[in-house]
């Protein structure tokens, strides 16, 4: 096979979440153990950094990359999913997984996962572990798919564990309640191994202290220990200071994630790296702090954050798509300056989508759209949806189309914003 048969493969042999939704999610680490273990269980190899929670945990991997990079690691990255090419989960220092090496590693392990018959997931969770042992890396960041506790990556044993914060998602899979969800997030925290929540709240934060103290695992809420402020944002950079009390610790601290949210994900990647000088011997300097974040996305070609993909007229995507992910952008389409809101909107069929449109601001037209996937709500019933919310539009057959006709209608001083959906954002981009 080539690389296109190769995916075409994968991508149709396999039960694929992002595609089918929550019958592609295997409660099991059954098949990820015995494709490891063929593969000669590459994920002890190297050491690794486990990020999890409901929002920020891609962002937060992103940022944790760039800045060991920046110190001079050779630094993993396996993340989901991916926006434009299948090979932009598995990365090394920023550089993608060449096509060759996906077609091999398909060829040589073919009768294993037709044997097996993994989950889209659970070979490339093989196929990032194996990546990075063979390529000797230091440090790898990996991120959590769903969850925690039964995800497939939960069989590392990593230097640290990581958490930026729990909302309502993926309540089919996961639990209809933050703690029931924490619960299942708090699945990743291992004995003696230091974990970082990110934010403090209410409902989480007991079930993190109980796991923790359960396994002996030194843990830190980094929202308790730094704060940010001084915001502003200027010539597409967020700058802000980070302070330990009154004590100023990052002075003017840039970083080219313009979305105001950021802030969080920045406090939750500056306590891991605290933790990780303290109690591991990966190391990091205030140099290599400040070049990594504010340069995540040419050192690691992180997309569709609060990105900028157009001007006269504005516009702006972000992947946020469920309450809190909704809630963060639309606190920053209200401190963008702009004449009229145009919305291109997209969702899943599985997420809450009455939650979600409750949030949305009424004083915009909206393009509603369908992401092409099975998954997809049609843009029909998303409108219908929508009207009982007194939010207005117009349907329209693809994302593309509705990108296309909100730039048309806009004026130059108006603002578009594309998002509801990392599938919208994906297309759009």
């Amino acid at each position: 096979m080539n690389y296109q048969q190769t995916l075409d493969f994968l991508y149709s042999k396999l039960p694929m979440f992002t595609r089918v939704g929550a019958s592609a999610f295997k409660k099991d680490l059954t098949n990820t153990i015995i494709l490891c273990e063929a593969l000669g269980n590459p994920q002890h190899k190297f050491k690794s950094i486990h990020v999890a929670g409901t929002n920020g945990k891609g962002s937060t991997s992103h940022m944790l990359a760039s800045v060991l990079q920046s110190q001079g690691y050779k630094t993993g990255l396996y993340t989901s999913p991916h926006l434009k090419d299948f090979r932009e989960r598995i990365r090394i220092n920023g550089k993608m997984i060449s096509k060759t090496e996906v077609v091999s590693f398909v060829k040589v392990q073919q009768k294993l996962i037709e044997k097996t018959e993994p989950s889209f997931f659970e070979v490339t969770v093989a196929m990032a572990f194996d990546h990075f042992a063979k390529h000797e890396v230091d440090v790898a960041i990996i991120e959590v798919g769903l969850g925690g506790r039964l995800d497939s990556t939960n069989i590392i044993m990593p230097e640290i564990s990581v958490i930026t914060n729990i909302s309502l998602d993926h309540m089919n899979m996961l639990g209809n309640t933050v703690r029931e969800i924490a619960g299942e997030k708090a699945g990743i925290i291992k004995k003696n191994i230091p974990v970082v929540i990110g934010e403090t709240q209410e409902e989480s934060a007991p079930v993190f202290i109980t796991k923790a103290k359960e396994l002996n695992a030194p843990i830190v809420f980094a929202d308790a220990i730094l704060s940010a402020k001084d915001f502003k944002i200027k010539q597409n950079k967020l700058i802000l200071s980070i302070y330990q009390g009154s004590n100023i610790k990052y002075k003017n601290l840039q970083s080219d994630l313009t979305g105001v949210y950021q802030h969080k994900n920045i406090l939750t990647v500056l306590e891991t790296l605290a933790v990780l000088n303290n109690e591991t011997d990966i190391k990091t300097d205030q140099n290599a702090i400040y070049k990594g974040i504010s340069q995540v996305k040419k050192q690691t070609g992180l997309q569709g954050r609060w990105q900028t993909l157009g001007k006269n007229p504005l516009v702006i995507c972000d992947t946020g798509h469920n309450e809190a992910g909704i809630t963060e952008v639309i606190k920053n389409i209200n401190q963008t300056p702009y004449q009229n809101l145009h919305i291109v909107f997209g969702m899943v069929n599985d997420k809450d989508i009455s939650k979600v449109l409750s949030l949305m601001p009424k004083h915009a037209t909206y393009y509603f759209c369908k992401p092409d996937l099975e998954r997809g709500l049609a843009a029909d019933e998303l409108k219908k949806q929508a009207n009982s919310f007194n939010l207005e539009g117009n349907s329209y057959p693809s994302v593309a189309k509705a990108k296309e006709t909100a730039i048309q209608s806009a004026g130059v001083n108006d603002l578009v914003f594309i998002g509801g959906s990392t599938f919208v954002v994906a297309e759009a981009i």
